[in-house]
């Protein structure tokens, strides 16, 4: 009766990333289009044909199972996917934006990470042991964007840092007088 409860379990969140990797199939050429460095941009475009492989391999899991992969809407990633457009309407601009996308697509990888590792542990315990390797393969991928996402934002954060502060060393600010604005002596 357990094995049959978590084969459910595995069964549906199996339909969960399979909806969540659509999703972000058709959100990932925006977030590339919105970058402005071509590292960044790169890196978004290569996990897109990575992504189309999951779905892929979704697909063929699914099959073994004699399952169709539709019937559920990953709320996570739909939130997910709705912060990162939130993020890509805002005014940010340059690498300040690359920051912001980053930051949305690490959140993404996060989310991507604790899902296959679950549907992994769950299909070597259900004795799916080639849906086990196809997923292991898929979060090894999911792991190493997130590092390579890491690497890129050691240096797009500094650069947004120091774009965001070039305006600034224009403008001098007058020191401090000892005493409060608008306080009489």
């Amino acid at each position: 009766m357990q094995h049959n409860a978590l084969m459910e379990l595995y069964v549906d969140e199996l339909k969960d990333l399979y909806d969540a990797e659509s999703r972000l199939v058709k959100a990932i050429p925006k977030m590339a289009k919105a970058a402005s460095s071509e590292k960044l941009r790169s890196g978004f475009e290569e996990h897109l044909e990575q992504t189309r492989g999951h779905v892929d391999r979704l697909k063929e899991i699914f099959e073994n199972l004699g399952e169709k992969p539709s019937g559920k809407k990953c709320a996570g990633m739909m939130g997910i996917v709705k912060e990162g457009e939130e993020i890509m309407d805002e005014d940010f601009e340059g690498e300040v934006m690359d920051a912001a996308l980053i930051s949305a697509a690490q959140r993404v990888e996060h989310y991507e990470i604790a899902a296959y590792g679950c549907v992994r542990t769950w299909a070597d315990l259900l004795g799916e042991n080639e849906a086990s390797a196809l997923l292991e393969k898929t979060l090894e991928e999911e792991k190493e964007t997130d590092e390579k996402l890491t690497q890129l934002a050691e240096e797009i954060n500094v650069q947004a840092k120091e774009s965001g502060s070039e305006g600034e060393e224009d403008e001098e600010e007058e020191p401090p007088r000892g005493k409060a604005r608008g306080a009489r002596a």
